[in-house]
């Protein structure tokens, strides 16, 4: 059985187990970031509402999709000897201070799969929105499946359970990771640098005018915690691409650390990332994902973001939006991640 770690056991603290957890915490970043790069955002919003009441020939036709999560008749996948697939998941927070309101919901999903003998891999993102049924009693959007699961004290096991059967493939791993912790580590890196196509400008969220200029831009842990959590002026998904893009700057920053030459900075890293990332790869997996980690520096991973324009659409249960598989079936998600590392 699995031990689900928060990235540095207190027990057994010796250099060799920082120097290998320092190269956990790289590659548990670097399993993030795949996901930023060739990504084509598009909404073709289609509206379409629906509102509760007693005779709703809708949840007919839907049923079959919602009875989808952790009951013990839903066919969990079994195990791909030959792929593996790591579920990583974003979350606001607890230290944030509208933690009150959903700290815990995971807004950034992605699905990190890869072939190990064909050595293609790919990122899914998973839109927060998606509507499913958890067990028999509960059915919520996608985000809220961490939190529950957490509450339940089933951890990360639950979530990895439901996305297993969302997904049709089995989650073999997952990763847990704190927004608002990325403030400290940014700032520990001395900053990050992203390049913009063009301005960015969130009116109203901030209290006053947030602005970025087109080009290159310098951020710190502030304003890039800004950059990334802007949402009132620009969309979800575009939300999740700029909060890939801050992921990315801090990966590249922090591969630039030299663990012999600079052990202070790298362990004070340590320290910061602790208590926000959690996960179940430990140490019994760190060769392997080294590894992996080897063979991923140089390739290119296809990505592909669920959304409006292929495989779900937008609606309205109880006056709340969710998203839904078109067709009403899971089976062309689930086909999807079938198909595409061939």
């Amino acid at each position: 059985m699995y031990r689900e770690i928060n990235f540095l056991d207190p027990s057994g603290d010796t250099k060799k187990d920082k120097k290998s957890l320092l190269k956990l915490f790289f590659l548990v970043v670097f399993v993030i970031a795949l996901g930023v790069g060739g990504l084509k955002l598009g909404l073709a919003y289609n509206e379409f509402t629906i509102t509760s009441d007693n005779n709703q020939p809708f949840w007919n036709k839907i049923t079959g999709i919602l009875s989808l999560a952790s009951e013990k008749t839903d066919p969990t996948p079994t195990p791909d000897p030959n792929r593996l697939n790591i579920l990583v998941m974003g979350m606001r927070g607890m230290d944030d201070p509208d933690s009150a309101q959903g700290g815990m919901l995971t807004d950034t999903i992605l699905v990190f799969s890869f072939d190990k003998t064909t050595k293609k891999s790919s990122i899914v993102s998973i839109p927060r929105d998606l509507y499913v049924k958890f067990n028999k009693s509960k059915t919520d959007k996608i985000n809220a499946v961490y939190e529950y699961g957490y509450a339940r004290k089933e951890g990360i096991e639950f979530s990895k359970r439901v996305y297993s059967i969302v997904t049709g493939i089995h989650i073999d791993k997952a990763i847990v990771f704190d927004f608002s912790s990325f403030k400290k580590i940014i700032d520990e890196l001395d900053g990050i640098d992203i390049v913009l196509d063009r301005p960015f400008t969130e009116k109203s969220q901030w209290g006053s005018e947030f602005n970025l200029p087109a080009g290159p831009n310098h951020l710190d842990g502030e304003t890039a915690l800004y950059y990334a959590r802007s949402r009132y002026s620009t969309s979800d998904f575009d939300r999740s691409r700029r909060q890939q893009q801050i992921i990315e700057a801090i990966k590249i920053k922090a591969l630039d650390i030299n663990i012999a030459t600079d052990p202070i900075k790298a362990l004070s890293l340590i320290n910061l990332i602790r208590k926000d990332v959690t996960t179940d790869i430990n140490l019994f997996n760190l060769q392997e994902m080294i590894q992996l980690f080897q063979e991923l520096k140089n390739s290119q991973p296809k990505h592909y973001i669920i959304s409006t324009d292929n495989l779900v659409y937008q609606t309205y249960i109880d006056s709340i939006y969710v998203l839904l598989p078109k067709n009403e079936s899971f089976k062309e998600i689930q086909d999807m991640f079938q198909n595409i590392l061939k």
